[in-house]
């Protein structure tokens, strides 16, 4: 994958847009594990969510630039 992208003739790095796709997937699992009910037993959800938010981009970002 490239360093940059051109977006509508703007160059955005690469990372930037994996941190969206990440937002937008943390977004869907948090809404699934909020139906499923597992946030009852989670300690701290914000922080949790917080975490979760961290392990996706950085396993999207490893995923991309290995």
């Amino acid at each position: 994958m490239p360093r940059e992208v051109a977006v509508l003739d703007a160059y955005v790095p690469a990372i930037v847009l994996l941190f969206v796709a990440g937002t937008l997937l943390t977004w869907m699992l948090d809404r699934v594990l909020a139906y499923t009910g597992l946030y009852r037993v989670v300690w701290h959800p914000n922080l949790f969510r917080a975490s979760l938010l961290v392990c996706v981009c950085g396993a999207l970002g490893l995923a991309v630039y290995r």
